[in-house]
């Protein structure tokens, strides 16, 4: 089993991608760490993962744009199975309008779920990871990491930053046995997804389907959705691997919509 025994923080984890590597990672012998503001959610997805795979599941609570909650939901973690091996910093929220009418508060919103809580999970984990000499950080980009799109401007440039953190963590890591990477999906069927359709049809004048059609997967090489296990896979291949051969590095997963 690839993560025998290793304790595993995801955040975002009670639906959706987040889910579904929660599951990956418990099916291959991983601790899981259920972090979500939803509890009772989170204590369901946990309860589901124990049954189906005989592993350990925890419950989280965290608010990923609140220090208190995040230093407390890792010392949760911490103390009931003693240090961190992987994060996952997945948590996010989509919300889209031109640049003119976006709110604020919504941009600060976006950036803080995104960057902030990326950043205060990681500096949540990383002493434990130092201690012990090892760790894996991943965080959840997108393929809007290195491309834009009309009405994300706060998404857009929360998702460029997490590589920049990514690469900063791998050149200060990586003596102390720290790898960090960033998973770049495209368009992935969740609820984040389905809740753009209708917003974008409305903005961009056009319908749901050719929203689907044409802006979602006009790019991509089969007309596919990106599938939350395909981004799992990828999730356990970053936290497996050993090595700094590949920290700071980030992968994109999006039926060849964004290639580089």
């Amino acid at each position: 089993m690839k993560l025998k025994d290793k304790v595993c923080i995801v955040t975002g984890a009670a639906s959706g991608i987040g889910n579904a590597i929660a599951h990956r990672y418990a099916s291959e012998g991983g601790k899981v760490a259920i972090a979500d503001l939803n509890l009772e959610a989170s204590r369901k997805a946990a309860d589901d993962i124990k049954a189906r795979y005989g592993t350990e599941a925890m419950a989280v609570a965290m608010d990923v744009t609140s220090e208190e909650q995040v230093n407390a939901g890792v010392r949760a973690v911490v103390d009931a199975w003693g240090t961190v091996d992987v994060l996952v910093s997945n948590a996010g929220i989509q919300i889209v309008n031109p640049v003119e009418q976006f709110a604020f508060s919504d941009w600060k919103k976006m950036l803080a779920i995104h960057l902030d809580g990326a950043f205060l999970t990681s500096k949540a984990c990383l002493p434990h990871m130092y201690a012990q000499g090892s760790g894996s950080i991943i965080f959840m980009g997108s393929v809007h990491s290195k491309e834009a799109s009309p009405l994300k401007s706060a998404y857009v440039t929360a998702k460029h930053g997490l590589l920049g953190l990514s690469r900063v963590i791998a050149k200060e890591g990586g003596r102390k046995g720290v790898r960090t990477n960033v998973i770049c999906p495209g368009f992935v069927r969740t609820p984040l997804v389905d809740k753009q359709i209708p917003e974008q049809a409305k903005e961009l004048d056009i319908s749901e389907a050719e929203v689907v059609s044409r802006v979602m997967l006009g790019q991509t090489v089969d007309a596919e959705f990106t599938t939350v296990e395909d981004i799992a896979e990828v999730a356990l291949f970053f936290a497996a691997f050993e090595t700094n051969a590949l920290t700071g590095q980030s992968l994109v997963a999006s039926h060849g919509w964004f290639m580089e």
